[in-house]
């Protein structure tokens, strides 16, 4: 089994910045992905960005590419999303997500099959 917790995330204005965090626990596996989805009330689950974990392939949604970063941090089996001049339409329930054995980078929520509990970040006018 696969744990992920996440913090971050909160209350921010436009133009303002986050970092939300998720530390992996369990048997991750040697091959794996790891990246974060939005949902915003009343849409679908969308895909942010995700990263591998051996080789560091990066992926973007369009719509948050030169805004958001994503990074890892091996030892700690951890991913972060580093959040800039965020804007009323990021508001969304973030949730972090792992694909194991994945070797490269799916942007359909259902290749993951661990998910974190989500943490709620606002963003207001």
């Amino acid at each position: 089994q696969v744990q992920l917790v996440e913090s971050g995330g909160g209350l921010v204005q436009a133009g303002g910045s986050l970092r939300l965090s998720c530390a992996a626990s369990g048997r991750t596996s040697n091959s794996f992905a790891m990246g974060w989805f939005r949902q915003a009330p009343g849409k679908e689950r969308e895909f942010v960005t995700a990263i591998t974990w051996s080789g560091g392939n990066i992926l973007y949604a369009d719509s948050v590419k030169g805004r958001f970063t994503i990074s890892k941090d091996n030892a700690m089996n951890t991913v972060y999303l580093q959040m800039n001049s965020l804007q009323p339409e990021d508001t969304a329930v973030y949730y972090c997500a792992l694909d194991r054995g994945a070797v490269g980078i799916s942007l359909r929520a259902t290749a993951y099959g661990y998910w974190g509990q989500g943490t709620q970040v606002t963003v207001s006018s």
